[in-house]
């Protein structure tokens, strides 16, 4: 069984996540089946049909998160001390413009780009890996090839 690397922080949001979902989001949606059956025909009853869709969003949903979190492998990224990049580390890059980005690379289900949380498997990631302050990296990118610097990487 392949673990799955996350942090602590990303351990604790799946976990609340699969809580609500099982705990809220499930009995919700049961309920609103039963409703949409006391309404006659299914066949042709487009609530029914709705909410059995969502109920199989959710159970997969379910399943997926208790695979990812039963073969969970929580980093602590606080306890390590390394001037490499690795899983855990927020980097700052510079392009050749001269503009800064800031991101972490984390585990893929706590990825969120809009928090500047990137996968450990993203090309990106994958091109700061084993690298360190000063280095450049080359990341394939759809529009072609984009060069950076690492400017900074600290471990939180």
């Amino acid at each position: 069984m392949q673990q799955v690397p996350m942090t602590a922080e990303g351990h604790k949001a799946l976990t609340a996540e699969l809580k609500n979902l099982k705990s809220v989001e499930r009995p919700a949606i049961i309920s609103a089946i039963s409703e949409a059956r006391e309404h006659g025909d299914l066949s042709e009853n487009a609530e029914y049909h709705a909410a059995k869709e969502k109920q199989g969003f959710i159970e997969s949903r379910i399943a997926h998160l208790e695979d990812q979190l039963a073969r969970a492998q929580i980093v602590d990224t606080s306890a390590i001390e390394s001037e490499r990049i690795v899983f855990g580390a927020t980097v700052t890059i510079l392009d050749v413009d001269e503009q800064e980005a800031t991101y972490r690379i984390v585990g893929e289900e706590e990825a969120d780009l809009k928090n500047k949380k990137i996968s450990v498997s993203s090309p990106i990631a994958r091109a700061m890996i084993g690298k360190t302050e000063g280095d450049e990296i080359e990341v394939e990118v759809p529009t072609g090839k984009r060069y950076f610097e690492i400017a900074k990487v600290e471990y939180v």
